[in-house]
């Protein structure tokens, strides 16, 4: 059975070099699996002024594309019964214990309801514990509260405090809703890393390593960049409107040189094409990659099948996209619907500082897109979505 068309990989290496020439992006690494046919395009510059030559194994911060690995992680504590998904975590996670519930989400702070039950480990997978990303308006009595605190949805790489004082500050907070009752963005990542490291008593980054990094292989992944391998990191930049590429974080003095004071289990992750395609390619394979098993088939499958309601998927659109479209399953997001070229159960996310990657187990397709250049919102920028039409092209 076919791949992969090469004259249709040459289209994509067209399309792709073009947008590093134009300088919408410095450089890029993107690869395109399926079967046993791999192709992998290697193309501009690790600065926007010049300098080396990206390489294979440049390493690229991935941003949000932490969030998957860090749901196998807690995924393969399930399956050797130390965690479950539905039993309340309040012996792991004291702080979080007896909510209080706003009765409106831009209500007064004391204005609440007792939570009808404690939070789950499903609802840190699923980000319905009732914290994170909110559409209300910043001047919302919850939304300036967490932004006192700074405990809001950060950047990567973000001056969060410890992980104890993050919870501690947290819990000083009812949630915006009933848990599992709603959807809100990201902040279910940074309590679940937390979570993992209490649950196993190392740090995050000791756990990730131990349970997916080490047994994939996945050796240039991590929270920080050793000092002899930060040649390999490329400038990482923002797009202004009137500067243009402006510089965000500088190999030279980076904030992935050193360790952070949390490490964002969401969020902080650098790494490199062929790392996370042993990753992606273990999922697609339903939780084996060469002799290695991560999870069970079954544990896959839940993983990468939507968790929200139609409400709570109404809710997320801005987010994920059009809700008939689009669903979350457990730190990722999921296709719902065929309404272009992927298949209902595609499945993938996409890192804000320049990454994208997804399954698609009906196409037997993965695709992974690395770049330097920071999305300038929640819709992925020209080149990210012409490496999706230019992956699914190249199926033979």
């Amino acid at each position: 059975m076919s791949g992969l068309s090469k004259q249709r990989l040459e289209r994509l290496h067209g399309v792709l070099a073009g947008h590093v020439e134009r300088g919408a992006v410095p450089g890029l690494v993107a690869a395109v699996a399926r079967d046993a046919d791999e192709h992998v395009e290697v193309l501009g510059r690790l600065t926007a002024e010049g300098g080396a030559p990206v390489q294979r194994d440049t390493i690229f911060r991935i941003a949000s594309m932490t969030k998957p690995v860090t749901a196998v992680a807690a995924l393969t504590l399930v399956e050797e019964c130390v965690l479950r998904l539905d039993d309340p975590l309040d012996d792991l996670l004291p702080e979080l214990a007896g909510r209080r519930v706003l009765r409106r989400p831009d209500g007064p702070l004391d204005d609440t309801e007792p939570a009808v039950r404690p939070i789950s480990l499903r609802d840190l997978l699923t980000f319905r514990l009732g914290y994170g990303l909110t559409m209300i308006p910043p001047t919302a009595p919850i939304a300036a509260a967490m932004a006192e605190r700074g405990v809001s949805v950060l950047p990567p790489r973000a001056d969060y405090p410890g992980p104890d004082e993050f919870l501690r500050r947290l819990g000083e907070l009812p949630l915006l809703h009933q848990p599992g009752a709603g959807w809100h963005y990201h902040t279910g990542s940074v309590v679940l890393g937390i979570l993992l490291a209490r649950a196993c008593g190392r740090p995050l980054g000791d756990v990730l390593r131990e349970r997916v990094l080490d047994p994939l292989g996945m050796r240039d992944t991590g929270f920080t960049v050793p000092a002899d391998r930060l040649h390999r990191l490329p400038v990482e930049y923002w797009h202004d409107p009137d500067r243009g590429l402006v510089v965000y974080d500088d190999p030279a003095d980076s904030a992935w040189s050193r360790p952070a004071v949390l490490d964002d289990g969401g969020a902080d992750l650098v790494s490199t094409v062929d790392d996370y395609l042993a990753f992606a390619r273990m999922l697609l394979a339903g939780g084996t990659h060469g002799d290695v098993r991560i999870l069970s088939r079954p544990t896959v499958e839940l993983m990468t099948t939507n968790q929200l309601t139609p409400a709570q998927l109404a809710a997320s659109a801005p987010l994920l996209g059009r809700a008939e479209l689009t669903g979350w399953g457990f730190g990722l997001s999921v296709t719902t619907t065929r309404d272009g070229l992927p298949a209902p159960g595609r499945y993938g996310w996409d890192g804000g500082l320049g990454t994208t990657w997804f399954n698609d187990p009906v196409e037997r397709l993965t695709g992974i897109l690395l770049t330097q250049r920071m999305f300038d919102g929640p819709t992925p920028p020209a080149v990210a979505r012409d490496f999706e039409v230019l992956a699914y092209q190249s199926v033979a």
